[in-house]
């Protein structure tokens, strides 16, 4: 398989992986980002991820499709404890740390370099995170390999490695839709999610340190079930958020066990998600207001759903939400594939 290498304007490149099945992956060292996925249908090539077709776009709504760290989700306050050292980070969010602080690796220009194989091919993504910046301790050394292999899967691998204790727990921020039209709410989605345990938030989206059962919930999703019944939900979990944006605990994290699927209205195309990761923040698109036009369409509330594997946000806080610390000198390492079904 080969990768190209085209110019996404200012010293940013697109990067084009095609496998035998017509299935292809666009993505930029800008943010280490996704930009798009095409797949293959009757009535041509249809793009299920959301994106924009420039930097400067990115730039206004930078997370779409990135890497995002040094930690996804919300660090109360901006500050965090490792033994007796407490570290205060930039707080961009209601008084919180959101997705690592501004800016973020979601902005940074990532170093690139290709590797390809007869069966797939690989982008890695590589950069460095000074000690101290946005207020997070240690010389992180981090990269994260984009693989597209010909059995369709889409695969994202994880490594750093730091200098000091530090917390780490990094994230991809990519949207589906599986319309492949922005402007195409995803109600008539179908999603499963391999979870029996959700996270309630505050009002600040932060997490309330609480483990919450599915069961009798908008957020049952055991068993495959249209998106727009939980969106039409009379829950006071619903209405916090204008949708889902909640952590859910995976009950068998693992490459070989399904933690979610999101399933076409149509049922004609799906994507499968495996993490080594032990839960998944999963997002609605519930704020859109002043998102740039997506290929020249609006993207319209519940226009996209992100799967973000990771340890749950509050794991820094709450000692059985995970642990995101990282060690001085060990590696960090990690992995979460979307098999994508047409």
């Amino acid at each position: 398989m080969k990768v190209t290498k085209s110019s996404f304007g200012e010293e940013a490149f697109l990067f084009t992986i095609e496998n035998k099945n017509g299935l292809i992956v666009e993505a930029t060292n800008f943010g280490a980002r996704i930009v798009n996925l095409f797949v293959p249908t009757e009535s041509g090539r249809k793009n299920i991820v959301l994106g924009f077709d420039s930097i400067e776009d990115y730039k206004k709504e930078t997370y779409y499709g990135a890497t995002i760290g040094r930690v996804a989700g919300r660090i109360k306050n901006g500050q965090f404890s490792i033994g007796e050292l407490l570290y205060h980070t930039s707080v961009n969010q209601l008084g919180n740390t959101l997705h690592g602080g501004t800016p973020g690796f979601d902005s940074k220009l990532w170093d690139c370099e290709v590797h390809e194989t007869e069966e797939s091919a690989s982008i890695i993504f590589s950069t460095h995170s000074p000690d101290g910046e946005n207020g997070f301790p240690g010389n992180l050394k981090v990269s994260v390999t984009y693989t597209l292999d010909n059995l369709n899967i889409w695969s994202v691998s994880y490594y750093a490695k730091s200098d000091k204790d530090t917390i780490f727990n990094p994230t991809n921020h990519v949207y589906f839709n599986l319309t492949g039209d922005p402007s195409i709410p995803i109600d008539d989605h179908f999603l499963q999610l391999y979870s029996e345990k959700f996270a309630p938030v505050n009002e600040d989206t932060t997490v309330t340190g609480e483990k919450q059962s599915v069961i009798g919930t908008p957020y049952d999703f055991r068993t495959p079930k249209k998106l727009k019944s939980t969106f039409e939900a009379f829950d006071a979990e619903v209405k916090k958020v204008l949708g889902i944006d909640h952590p859910f605990f995976l009950s068998d994290p693992g490459l070989n066990q399904t933690a979610a699927k999101l399933i076409s209205p149509d049922e004609k195309i799906e994507v499968v998600v495996y993490t080594e990761e032990p839960a998944i923040v999963v997002y609605t698109a519930n704020y859109v207001e002043g998102v740039p036009l997506m290929h020249g369409e609006k993207l319209i509330q519940h226009g996209g759903i992100t799967f973000e594997t990771q340890a749950s946000p509050g794991a820094i806080e709450f000692e059985d939400f995970g642990d995101i610390i990282l060690r001085a000198d060990e590696n960090y390492t990690s992995q979460t594939k979307y098999k994508i079904n047409f």
